[in-house]
């Protein structure tokens, strides 16, 4: 890769101190990250949830056990895991027990329907899967249509101990009706898996910076879901990037991280799980962060540190009285992805908490990070921030061409941690690269005079309106100012004059408010073609598994109806 130079305005505005490049070849693999945080950190605690806690010691015993166990099945090497489950302690237990016998994880949304699960492990060629018993119904519809050959089911509290395990598993199952009844021939439960993982040989494999370790499933920038293949290399290089970024604002055996956004999303994977085990800190999991009361009693309880999210979850938080209740005194920084962090909400987070929302970009194939605002407190609220170490970023015409500073175009990536393809769809890879490397994010971005990058919208979500481009963001961050609304999603709607007319769907927080209240406040702040035509009230909005808005689905909506 070239060497940054003067014309990249980002390369002379980088943050005091931190390194402009980092060096991805200086471990061998994922593995040989986690072998060196269980040694260091054997006595420190490694993650929390539900009042139980294990240490790195004890961590580094059960995925043994269970890497163990993979191999003892006859699992070699490159062969492919399918996880599925939320934010439990077997979560990493598993995870880790798979890197060490050399498999390739593929991450799994529990939420996901029998079709969407069965595209998944169909496509990955999944052999094994892990999955909680309250998702194993939809797994028994699909199974035969898969190469699935090892089914493991784990019951949510199963590594809880004393009472607290039986308990906890016959509330789930017997009274709140959460494990829906299935049966799966053959299927082992996770305890037993340990148990026979315990009297079994463990062989390390041999794994190389090169080989591919993990599948991340993503709608991608075109098409079907299609498995980001992400190598040992990718994923070792994010991590040191984010830790470079980060150096002198979080330190090694003193961080304690609220992990809300699941662990099988890239976002959590990367930063929450992989750079945290890194830095010798503790992760307090949580299951349901859905559930906001009991999400903010239970973080109410830790002096943390580190908090990520995205935007939905920093707005829920702030709507709910309970908010008051929890203890940001030892936070530190606060990081967000996933979707646009909303000024207005960046802004009461930071009254709130005395730390602002710091920004980043990143997508599945990028491991994730691409960008970053500066943690030192000169961060551009509303841009993305500058590129990680080691990588390159630019905006580009549909031709690859870069265009002039500020004007927008899609934003083009390359660096050591952007995924070399879509697991075994090559035309599908070649759609996403220009000549020379760079990534095609499918984001329409500017960069500023000062090398800040901005994302303006999603090419697919930007709406057409009489020959002009409207961007949802921009009309989603001035509505959002409106004291009567909670939420809100603007999408492009059919229109016989003009192409496309801005709809606004939106969650009320005052039952009062009205259309065309809301219409005239977008006319004091919005020019003609961009005040919305259209507005429906909503229940909710609809949600990707860590809570980003999904337009899409409301556009489909709208056609429906």
């Amino acid at each position: 890769m070239a060497q940054a130079t003067k014309d990249y305005p980002w390369y002379k505005n980088y943050p005091e101190g931190i390194p402009k490049d980092i060096n991805p070849d200086q471990h061998s693999s994922v593995l040989e990250l986690l072998e060196i945080s269980f040694e260091k950190y054997k006595t420190l605690e490694a993650f929390e949830n539900m009042g139980k806690v294990y240490t790195y010691g004890e961590i580094d015993k059960l995925s043994r056990d269970f890497a163990a166990y993979l191999q003892s099945l006859g699992l070699k090497k490159g062969d492919r895991i399918a996880l599925q489950m939320p934010n439990i302690l077997q979560y990493p237990v598993v995870l880790f027990g798979a890197i060490r016998a050399g498999l390739i994880t593929v991450n799994t949304n529990p939420l996901y329907t029998a079709r969407e699960m069965a595209h998944q492990f169909k496509d990955s060629g999944a052999k094994a899967i892990v999955i909680l018993s309250n998702f194993a119904f939809n797994l028994e519809k699909i199974l035969t249509e898969t190469e699935i050959e090892h089914v493991v089911v784990t019951d949510i509290a199963d590594l809880l101990t004393g009472f607290k395990k039986p308990l906890v598993n016959f509330v789930v199952k017997n009274i709140k009706k959460m494990v829906p009844s299935y049966h799966i021939p053959g299927a082992v439960k996770f305890s037993q898996a340990l148990k026979i993982g315990a009297k079994s040989t463990y062989t390390k494999p041999r794994i190389a910076l090169e080989d591919v370790g993990f599948l991340q499933y993503t709608g991608g920038t075109t098409g079907v879901s299609k498995g980001a293949t992400l190598s040992n290399r990718n994923l070792v290089a994010n991590v040191l990037q984010n830790l470079a970024w980060s150096q002198g604002f979080i330190e090694e055996e003193n961080e304690i991280i609220i992990t809300a956004l699941p662990l099988y999303h890239i976002f959590a994977f990367t930063i929450n799980c992989l750079q945290i085990v890194v830095l010798g800190g503790k992760n307090v999991l949580i299951t349901n962060p859905r559930d906001m009361k009991g999400f903010l009693k239970e973080i109410s309880k830790h002096p943390f540190t580190f908090f990520t999210g995205v935007n939905t979850l920093f707005n829920g938080m702030l709507n709910h009285p309970d908010i008051d209740k929890v203890d940001f005194s030892h936070l530190k920084m606060s990081a967000g992805g996933g979707m646009a962090v909303q000024q207005a909400v960046n802004n009461r987070w930071k009254e709130k908490t005395g730390v602002p929302i710091v920004e980043g970009y990143g997508l599945s194939e990028t491991s994730p990070v691409l960008t970053m605002n500066p943690f030192n407190g000169t961060d551009r609220i509303g841009t993305i921030g500058l590129p990680a170490p080691s990588t390159y970023v630019a905006i580009m015409d549909d031709d690859g061409n870069e265009l002039p500073m500020g004007e927008p175009g899609e934003i083009c990536a390359k660096g050591p941690q952007v995924m070399r393809g879509y697991w075994q769809r090559e035309a599908e890879t070649e759609k996403v690269f220009h000549e020379g490397g760079w990534f095609r994010t499918g984001d329409i971005g500017i960069m500023d005079e000062d090398g800040f990058f901005k994302i303006v919208d999603r090419k697919k979500d930007m709406i057409l309106v009489s020959g002009f481009n409207v961007y949802p963001n921009e009309i989603e961050e001035v509505v959002v100012k409106h004291e009567g609304v909670l939420e809100v999603a603007a999408i492009g709607v059919p229109d016989p004059k003009s192409t496309e007319a801005v709809k606004l769907c939106v969650v009320k927080k005052d039952p009062a408010l009205t259309k065309e209240a809301l219409i005239a406040f977008c006319r004091k702040e919005l020019t003609g073609y961009k005040i919305p035509k259209h507005v429906e009230f909503m229940e909710d909005l609809p949600k990707s598994n860590v809570g980003k808005i999904l337009r899409r689905k409301l556009r489909d909506q709208m056609v429906k109806t």
